[in-house]
Parts: structure tokens; sequence; C-alpha cells
């Protein structure tokens, strides 16, 4: 059965077990699930494999960032895996995204490959630091052109960055982004949110949530507000 969610439920667990007792709850025509790098790290290609087995799909999220060759032969082996979606720093640079974009080509499987930008950890004195000029959003708006240029399908970026970039590479492109808390999970002083609806409405595609799902008592019910709430 295809699945058309826009909904990534992150498995940020430190084991399989966790992971797969919330997994059973969920069901894979009506989300997708995200596998970071401490969960594969513990638990392993097979872990990943088995998630495929049952039906999801799976983006798998290690942000591949080597010599070209050596991207290429990890993003092959996680195609050979069956998953749906995965990603590369596009600060690796066009050679290596090109490299990786190609390898897929080839593969009998063939996931969605998207690239990181800039973390949404560093602040503009960070990414000087590490030796770029610019703002955090203007290197936003280059990597992810560049992104585009070498073939790959879509980028994850903040909410913040989704209206921008929107103007800035074609409407095909995949914007992947962090960060959505749904409007009822909002608490008391909590920073600006940015809601499922919102970031639908401003142009992303797909939508990571984490805790307002992995942490409900009925991570079901959860979903299914989500999915009343982006249809509201």
């Amino acid at each position: 059965m295809s699945n058309n969610s826009p909904i990534i439920v992150a498995l940020d667990f430190p084991s399989a077990a966790q992971a797969l007792e919330l997994v059973e709850r969920l069901e894979p025509q009506r989300c997708r699930l995200k596998v970071g790098k401490e969960l594969f790290t513990r638990s392993g290609p097979t872990f990943v494999e088995k998630l495929v087995d049952q039906g999801y799909d799976v983006f798998l999220d290690l942000k591949f960032h080597d010599i070209p060759n050596t991207v290429a032969a990890a993003c092959r082996a996680a195609a050979d895996l069956g998953v749906w979606m995965v990603n590369v720093h596009a600060q690796g640079g066009r050679k290596m995204m090109e490299a990786a974009s190609e390898a897929l080509q080839h593969s009998s499987h063939q996931p969605l490959l998207i690239a990181v930008t800039i973390l949404t950890s560093m602040a503009e004195d960070d990414i000087h630091e590490v030796g770029l000029g610019g703002t955090p959003a203007e290197n936003v708006k280059r990597l992810a052109k560049l992104a585009e240029g070498s073939g790959l399908n879509g980028v994850v970026c903040s909410p913040q960055e989704v209206a921008m970039l929107r103007e800035t590479i074609s409407a095909e492109f995949n914007l992947v982004t962090p960060g959505i808390r749904p409007s009822w999970s909002a608490k008391g002083d909590q920073a600006r949110i940015t809601t499922p609806a919102d970031a639908t409405r401003l142009g992303s595609n797909y939508l990571v949530i984490g805790r307002p799902i992995t942490a409900a008592d009925e991570p079901l019910e959860a979903l299914q507000k989500i999915e009343d709430e982006l249809r509201g």
C-alpha cells in the first residue's frame, strides 16, 4: 500500500527494543520512520531491515560526509537495505553529491537522496569559525542550490528556512523539516514553534516529529491529532 504521509516519526531511542515498542503501536501506511546515528550505531543494519520488512518507509539519517567514492559506496549500502530516504552533507561538495546521486541511479532500489546544509545548532559565529562567510541563511541557500544542481532530491531545512528556499529552488525539490511541534503540544512559555500546518503551508514536504508522538501515552492518537491538524 502506498504511503502519502508527510509525517516522519523520529526514533530517537537508545535501543532497538524501545524503538520497536513504539513502532508496534503505529501503522506503516500513516507515517514514516527516521533512524539516526545513535540507534543505527547500537542496533545496526538488521534493525533497519526489520522496519522495512514491517512495511515502513525508513529515512536513514546518517549524514554521510567523506570522499566521493566512500559516500557513493555508503549510499549504495543504504539502498541495499531498502530505505526510502538517505542523506549526505552538502558541504562535502558537488563531486561527492554527484557521486552519491549516480550510485543510487544505478541501484536496483533508489531511495530519495537529500542533503544537510548548515546544522541548525550553528550560529553565525560558528560558521565563521569554520571558515564560512555570510549568514547561516545565505549558506543554506547556496548549499541547497548546489545540492539541487548536483542531482539530489531535496534538503533538510529548519522551519525558518522553508519560505526562503521555496523562492530559490524548484517545486519538485523536497524540503524535509525537523523542529515541528503540533499546536496542542506547546507548553507555557515555550519559544515560538512551527506547527505541522504552518510548515506545510510554507512549502515543507516532510515533517520530522519526535516527542509529541514518541512520548505520548497513545502514539497513534497523537498521530491522528496531527493528521487532523494537517487536514484542518
